[in-house]
């Protein structure tokens, strides 16, 4: 009995279709499928997203653009960790653009670009408050004073990040809007055909002045939630169900699970179901989430241990009982990994790349297109 994962690559392409409305035609939605694709599978869900208009794509690693690369041949790929030194020559032979967030990493690229008759693709990112990846005020600053730097490059877009853009009122997005809009009078003396980026799947809902030319959504098109403090304007992308292994029935005053955790108070029916956090699923679940049977919460009792997880499908009628084989909802219908994820005590991102990411060889993958 196998886990089913179900990938939905139409609601994948209405979410993209939907993103780009919100935008407007002057802008450009492109695409992050870093993490495998947020753990639905980068290929398959890059392909949908190209046939849906998407043409450019943000992968973390050189790695994942490598393989990106061999699935689509016409596609811009950049990388958003940067030029990793050593392997310069890798991104040329791949086609894939390093997005800089150094002078090192510049001055790296700049001497590669020396050897191309054309110059080579570039992105720079600038820090505008976050403290990771991007171009510190001091070396901005530099860049601005000695602009031949970029000689050799061809710079495609200017980019920053927001760092609170899921929480609508936070004085940063506008902050970090504001600095990015100065710098960005520098680059088009500088770099004047570049292009500017900003949003995030959050930030595209902050405000329309914020899209610039380009928005670069991940989460939101894989179904989470961009406006947390409101109705998800995005639709559901992934289903996931996980087989009942054995029934049983707890004595009043058993205890479930590891270290004895929780007691029953009454006699309760139980459902052992073939899920833990080897696959990804959060032990802070441990007597706080739910999986869902036919539409019924059926809370977690006890610690989740590695392989195997105990819910109380007390609340399921009589008539409607499982059998050993039925399938239980981790994710779909009933729950969001939002809500999955509210329970976890963590954020949607994570439940998608721990449940569906590198651990999901245990689950049976269907893609709906």
């Amino acid at each position: 009995m196998m886990s089913k994962l179900s990938i939905n690559l139409n609601a994948l392409a209405d979410n993209y279709a939907y993103i780009q409305s919100r935008i407007g035609a002057h802008c450009t939605a492109g695409a992050a499928v870093k993490a495998n694709g947020y753990g639905l599978g980068m290929v398959r869900v890059s392909e949908a997203l190209h046939k849906a208009g998407c043409n450019d794509f943000f992968v973390a690693t050189l790695e994942e653009g490598i393989k990106l690369r061999a699935a689509l041949s016409d596609a811009n790929i950049a990388c958003l960790n940067g030029l990793m030194k050593g392997r310069e020559a890798e991104y040329v032979a791949h086609s894939l653009t390093p997005i800089l967030g150094s002078l090192d990493e510049i001055n790296r690229w700049q001497q590669c670009a020396q050897d191309q008759d054309n110059g080579l693709a570039a992105i720079i990112h600038i820090d505008t408050g976050m403290n990771r990846h991007g171009l510190p005020p001091n070396e901005l600053s530099a860049l601005y004073d000695a602009p031949d730097l970029l000689s050799g490059l061809n710079v495609k877009t200017v980019m920053s990040h927001f760092a609170c853009a899921d929480e609508p009122d936070h004085p940063m997005n506008h902050a970090q809007y504001q600095k990015f809009t100065d710098a960005m009078t520098h680059f088009k003396v500088i770099t004047p055909h570049a292009k500017y980026s900003l949003c995030n799947s959050s930030g595209i809902f902050l405000s329309d002045a914020y899209h610039l030319d380009m928005v670069r959504s991940g989460m939101a098109l894989y179904g989470l939630n961009p406006t947390p403090e409101k109705p998800n304007p995005m639709q559901n992308v992934v289903e996931l169900n996980v087989p009942i292994l054995q029934l049983k029935t707890a004595d009043k005053q058993a205890t479930a699970g590891y270290n004895a955790t929780y007691r029953f108070d009454n006699s309760e029916r139980l459902a052992i179901v073939a899920l833990g956090y080897a696959d990804g699923f959060h032990r802070s679940l441990s007597n706080n989430g739910a999986l869902y049977y036919n539409g019924v919460r059926c809370p977690v009792r006890g610690r989740v241990s590695m392989d195997l997880t105990i819910i109380d499908i007390s609340a399921v009628p009589e008539s409607d009982a499982p059998h050993v084989g039925d399938m239980v909802q981790v994710i779909g219908a009933h729950q969001t990994a939002d809500a999955l994820a509210h329970d976890a005590g963590t954020i949607g991102y994570e439940v998608l790349t721990s449940l569906l990411g590198n651990r999901a060889s245990r689950f049976t993958r269907n893609y709906i297109s």
